[in-house]
This record gives structure tokens, sequence and C-alpha cells, in this order.
């Protein structure tokens, strides 16, 4: 707020007392520079008129009250506030700003549910040290196969024949199981019956 000169202050002053044939009285300033008065509506009124005189450097779209001053004019607050008191409070929305910025930039920092996962990154091929391992095959495997068939044609023989011996055997073994009597058709076949049943006398005891 600028400070006014001395001839001003000497004439707020003046405004600001109390005298009986006065028709309004100064009550204060705010930090924009702004004057506030209060006087009688009619004779006998019970209650004093609030009013504010804006300052002539204030542009009228630019005139903010401060919340103090405002319920001064509503008749909610008694006395007028001082000019430390809006200091004080000046300085207080000041520390609010700053800790309500720092609450914001400590919330953004923290990972949101809504970002993607953090994608892992890719591992590197392990190379081999033999260099016969990243050779390229100059033939496919099929090829191959046919090629050590046509030079081992001996070893194809035996194999095949004793894949013949082994389904021999299982035929026989299965001949075999086919041929094995039947405990049950022997005992249909010859005329046994089983023995009468008899009890066995106890003597009587004393």
């Amino acid at each position: 707020m600028p400070q006014p000169g001395r001839l001003r202050q000497l004439w707020f002053r003046w405004k600001a007392l109390d005298l009986p044939w006065r028709k309004q009285w100064l009550r204060g300033f705010d930090l924009a520079g702004n004057s506030f008065w209060e006087f009688k509506e009619t004779y006998g009124a019970q209650r004093f008129r609030r009013i504010v005189k804006y300052s002539r450097r204030t542009h009228y779209g630019d005139i903010k009250l401060t919340p103090q001053w405002i319920q001064w004019l509503r008749h909610t607050r008694s006395d007028p506030p001082t000019i430390a008191e809006q200091q004080l409070d000046e300085i207080r929305q000041a520390q609010l700003k700053q800790l309500a910025a720092a609450a914001d930039a400590r919330w953004a920092a923290k990972p949101s549910a809504l970002d993607p996962p953090p994608q892992p990154e890719p591992t590197p091929q392990l190379q081999s040290r033999d260099p016969a391992a990243n050779a390229p095959q100059t033939e496919p495997e099929e090829r191959e196969g046919v090629r050590n068939v046509a030079a081992a044609p001996n070893q194809v023989k035996a194999r095949m024949e004793d894949q013949e011996n082994v389904d021999k055997g299982r035929s026989k073994g299965e001949k075999k199981k086919e041929k094995t009597p039947s405990p049950w058709d022997e005992a249909k076949s010859q005329e046994w019956q089983p023995a009468p049943w008899t009890p066995k006398i106890t003597r009587r005891r004393g």
C-alpha cells in the first residue's frame, strides 16, 4: 500500500474523529488504498450504514475487497480490520499457495495407476565361443538324414531285422496266452461237489 503524505495523514486522522456534528466518519483503509466510512442514514437510526470509497488509481474492474472488510460492511464484524492484520493475512495466503504448489509437485512425481507399466529391456543374445555353431547349415536336416541312410545300408538292415524279431516275439507271446487253459473250464468238466456241513457237538460244562 503506498503511504500517503503527511498532510493527507492529518486529514485522515481528522476525519476519523467521532465529532457529533459530522455525518460521516472514517473507519480505515485496505492495502489497495480503498477507504471505508460509516454514517447515519436518518436521524435516530439505531445502526450506522457502512460504505467503501474506491481509490482513484484502481480501475473498477480490478477492485477486490478482502474478506475482513466484506464482513465489516455486512455488519458481521463489529471492529474494522487493521493494516497489520491485513498484512499478516496476505503472508498467510502466500504461504498457503507455496504449500499447495509443493503438494501438487509431490503428487505429480508419484506414478499414476493410469500410466502403463514400464517395459523390461530386451536381453542381448548370448554368442557362442564355438565358431562352428554360428556357421550356416549348407543342407537341411531332411537331406542329411537321407544321406546318412544311403551311406549306411547295413545299419538299416540290422534295425529292420531287430524290429521283425521283436514283432515275432510279441505274436508268439500272444499265442501262448491264448492257449493257456482256464481253471474255471476244468472245474466245470469234473464232477466235483462240496462236502455237506456237519456241526460239532459241544459238551456242557459243570
